[in-house]
């Protein structure tokens, strides 16, 4: 029987990249579309995947992974149920911070940034090029809301089904997202802990470079 490993002593060395400051874009959404463009054609294990940390009404931060599916200068849009627990603490509170980790290339990417729904149209546009069973699946899910079952969540699916056939419309409560950033970092695992990290903060208007302490 094999010795469950102490967590303590698991490490890894950080040993296939490096970032300096004069080797990153001037602004930070061109940086990033690049380590997206790598991981994409490295291809990683859901490159697109991040995770979503927002705060609720009682100062309580929580975490979630959604899928990334758009970026541009605009801000990163992932889409979602308005009803759910994510969409009504951004409701409350209208900031939020993002993070990709690509484990294979030893990067993570943060953003932080105040977010917005995007426009209906946007969200029809989308809504309308996600397979059948997705679009009935938002119908049918009351997302975070507690359920009896599984079952639950079938015998409404069977129902929307019925009910829209091959075009059910975009739900009321469901729709994209977009944050927009003001703060990115950058995180390039190094040797010995000594990490790169190049942030980007917005002020007046532009974007300004800073490298960090690991």
């Amino acid at each position: 029987m094999t010795d469950k490993p102490n967590l303590a002593d698991l490490r890894k060395s950080y040993e296939h990249g490096s970032l300096d400051e004069d080797q990153v874009a001037t602004e930070p959404t061109a940086q990033f579309t690049a380590w997206l463009d790598e991981a994409l054609a490295r291809g990683l294990p859901e490159p697109n995947a991040m995770t979503l940390a927002t705060v609720g009404p009682d100062g309580r931060p929580s975490t979630r992974v959604v899928l990334i599916k758009g970026c541009d200068a605009r801000g990163i849009v992932w889409f979602s149920n308005y009803a759910s627990r994510k969409g009504r603490e951004l409701e409350h509170q209208p900031f939020a911070a993002l993070q990709f980790h690509w484990v294979e290339l030893e990067r993570v990417v943060r953003i932080e940034g105040r977010v917005e729904k995007v426009s209906a149209e946007e969200s029809d546009a989308y809504f309308a090029s996600r397979p059948l069973t997705h679009r009935i699946g938002a119908w049918a899910s009351p997302q975070s809301e507690t359920i009896p079952g599984r079952g639950t969540i079938f015998a409404r699916a069977a129902e929307y089904g019925l009910k829209f056939g091959l075009n059910p419309p975009r739900p009321p409560h469901w729709g994209g997202y977009r944050l927009v950033p003001d703060y990115w970092e950058f995180w390039q695992g190094r040797a010995s802990r000594l990490h790169d990290r190049i942030a980007y903060r917005l002020q007046d208007g532009a974007w300004h470079k800073a490298r960090l302490a690991p």
